[in-house]
C-alpha cells in the first residue's frame, strides 16, 4: 500500500533505541520470526523462546559509535514524507506506525470505551536489546510487553525473501508492523490465551488497519489497496503458516506443535479484518472453527 507523497511524517513515535529493562517473553516471534525461529531452533538446537528471551549467549549491541539521538536525527532527516515511505523500507515503518496509532488512537476508544496507547517500536540495525531480551534479525520481529514496544530489524524483510520465498513488497513490510501492533492492543485488552488464537487474532487485526487505513481523511494518507498489493500480503501470510514453514524445513507438517496457525488460518483472519473492519470479528477466542472465521465472504 502506497502513502500519498505529500503525507507527513512524524519520527518522533519511532525510536533507534533500546529496551527499558527488565526481562519477560515476547509474544509470539513476529508475524514472520517464527520463521527464523523455527529454523535456528532445527540447526542449533535452541529453543525458540529461548533466542527471544535472552537465554542464550548475548551480543554486544552494533552500531554503538553512532548515538542514539545521532540515528533518530539521521532518521528524522531521511523521512519526512509519503514519498519517502514509499521509498525506503524503514521510512515505510515509520509511516505505517503513525497510520496504526492514528487508526487505533479513534477506533480503540470506540469499540471497547479504553483509552490507546501507543506502543513504543524501536528499528535498528544488528543487535538490540529489549525489555525481553535481545532483539535481533536472527529473532525477528516480536512484540514485548514488558516494555510495551514493538522491535525490528528493516534488514528482516531481505531474509524473508531469501529464506521462504515470501513476498516483502510494500502491503507485506505494513502487515508485519501491523501484526505486531496488533500484540500491543491485545496486550492493552489484557489477552493472555492460546498461542494459535492470539497470533490469528493478531493477524486479524493487521486487517482491520488495512480495511479503515486507505480511507480518505487521515494525516498519514494511504492510497487505495490493489489486488496485487493485496495478493502480497496474503502471500507472506501463507508463506509464515506453520504448515509451511514446517513442510519446507522438517519435511512434513505437525499441527499439534503449531503455535501461529496454519497458512491458510492466517490468510482466512487477515481477509477477515480486512474485509470486515470490525475487532467483533477477531474473536478468535471464541471461535469453534479457526479455518473459517464467522466474519469472512467469499
Amino acid at each position: 500500500m502506497s502513502f500519498n507523497d505529500n503525507a507527513r511524517l512524524d519520527t518522533s513515535q519511532v525510536g533507534s533505541g533500546g529496551g527499558r529493562g527488565g526481562r519477560g517473553v515476547a509474544v509470539g516471534g513476529g508475524l514472520g520470526g517464527i520463521i527464523l525461529l523455527v529454523v535456528a531452533g532445527l540447526l542449533f538446537g535452541q529453543d525458540g523462546i529461548d533466542m527471544v528471551t535472552g537465554g542464550g549467549q548475548q551480543q554486544q549491541r552494533q552500531g554503538s559509535i553512532t548515538s542514539v539521538a545521532e540515528q533518530d536525527r539521521e532518521l528524522a532527516e531521511r523521512c519526512q514524507t509519503g514519498a519517502d515511505a514509499d521509498r525506503y523500507d524503514d521510512c515505510r515503518q515509520i509511516a505505517t506506525v503513525n497510520s496504526l496509532n492514528e487508526f487505533w488512537g479513534s477506533y480503540y476508544p470506540q469499540a471497547t470505551g479504553e483509552r490507546y496507547e501507543q506502543p513504543g517500536v524501536m528499528l535498528y540495525n544488528g543487535v538490540e536489546q529489549s525489555g525481553c531480551g535481545q532483539a535481533s534479525a536472527a529473532v525477528g520481529p516480536f512484540y514485548c510487553p514488558v516494555d510495551t514496544s514493538v522491535y525490528l530489524d528493516v534488514g528482516f524483510f531481505d531474509q524473508m525473501r531469501e529464506s521462504f520465498g515470501a513476498s516483502a513488497n510494500a502491503l507485506a513490510q505494513e502487515y508485519v508492523m501491523a501484526h505486531e501492533v496488533g500484540h500491543h492492543i491485545q496486550n492493552l485488552q489484557g489477552a493472555d490465551s492460546g498461542a494459535v488464537r492470539v497470533e490469528l487474532q493478531a493477524d486479524c487485526y493487521a486487517g482491520m488497519w488495512a480495511h479503515h487505513a486507505s480511507q480518505p481523511g487521515g494525516s498519514v494518507s494511504l492510497e487505495p489497496i490493489t489486488n496485487d498489493q493485496l495478493a502480497d500480503a496474503l502471500n507472506a501470510a501463507q508463506a509464515i503458516g506453520d504448515d509451511r514453514i514446517q513442510e519446507t524445513t522438517q519435511g512434513r507438517a505437525n499441527p499439534e506443535s503449531f503455535t501461529h496457525g496454519s497458512s491458510a488460518q492466517r490468510q482466512a483472519w487477515f481477509l477477515s479484518g480486512y474485509q470486515t473492519g470490525d475487532i467483533n470479528q477477531c474473536d478468535t477466542f471464541s471461535s469453534r472453527n479457526l479455518d473459517r472465521p464467522a466474519g469472512l465472504r467469499g
